[in-house]
């Protein structure tokens, strides 16, 4: 099941390449790149940057703070964070070929020194104990089958009193997902989990919710925006890069889930 996971995200060849090669042909200048240059392909989750950000101001970070990314695919909340608060990150990610680009790209905006990517499983973290000062994850546990494992492992690199995010797709109420959708071309890799179930999982780890919130309505209108902008004219690098030709596919998917509350989008803000 890992080896499938693995392969739906891969993508072809060396994903930093194909970044590249798709910003020189919309005319950006590869020395002098900012993090906003590939935006549109390295915030993999719904809602994008405006949503690291607005999760992060949840973890009281600081230049002083270590945090973790759980899942940290191509590094860029990683990035962002770094480049807001001045902290360090490290990313874990199943996918080889997602920390080979994410250490790429943090490298052409100057970030290498704030940010660092290893391949690992997020249900086996190969950290310490109590190392972190916050962590966070962002469309993740859906592959996930072992969500109380994940979230265990969570709770033990953190130091006590730290702050977890956790920011996923969830089942919704309306029926069965319809796909391909941008984590699970089918059913076999997709474990989403109820509201219910993750109240109980993330309390079972050990972690305190201090704050729930829905954003399933602001999520829907992004992925509207997104498929409207796909059916015009698509910025140089999308998450297409990675996934393959049948994002479009996925995006439209995504709406009609998403407007049926097939899936909800949830996060939780917890203290260890």
């Amino acid at each position: 099941m890992v080896d499938a996971v693995e392969s739906h995200y891969r993508g072809g060849g060396d994903l930093s390449n194909v970044i590249a090669e798709n910003l020189r042909k919309a005319g950006k200048d590869m020395d002098r790149l900012t993090t906003a240059d590939f935006v549109t392909v390295d915030e993999f989750h719904i809602r994008g940057r405006k949503a690291t950000l607005e999760l992060a101001g949840y973890l009281n970070l600081d230049a002083s703070s270590d945090v973790l990314d759980i899942s940290s695919g191509l590094g860029g909340p990683a990035r962002t964070l770094a480049e807001t608060f001045g902290c360090h990150v490290t990313g874990i990610d199943l996918t080889q070929a997602f920390c080979d680009a994410a250490t790429t790209l943090s490298g052409w905006v100057g970030l290498s020194d704030r940010v660092d990517f290893r391949q690992g499983d997020a249900t086996s973290l190969p950290f310490d104990d109590n190392v972190f000062d916050a962590a966070i994850t962002m469309h993740v546990a859906m592959n996930i089958a072992a969500k109380d494992r994940m979230y265990a492992e969570a709770r033990r690199v953190l130091k006590p009193g730290s702050r977890f995010v956790a920011y996923d797709v969830l089942q919704g109420e309306g029926g069965d997902v319809i796909y391909p959708v941008p984590w699970a071309r089918e059913r076999s890799i997709s474990h989403l989990a109820t509201p219910d179930a993750m109240t109980s999982l993330l309390s079972n780890a050990g972690f305190r919710i201090e704050k729930m919130e829905d954003s399933t309505e602001a999520s829907q209108r992004w992925f509207e925006e997104m498929a409207g902008r796909m059916a015009s004219s698509a910025p140089p690098v999308t998450f297409q890069t990675f996934l393959g030709n049948d994002f479009a596919t996925m995006a439209r998917n995504q709406v009609i889930n998403l407007r049926e509350r097939r899936i909800r989008t949830v996060s939780y803000v917890c203290k260890a």
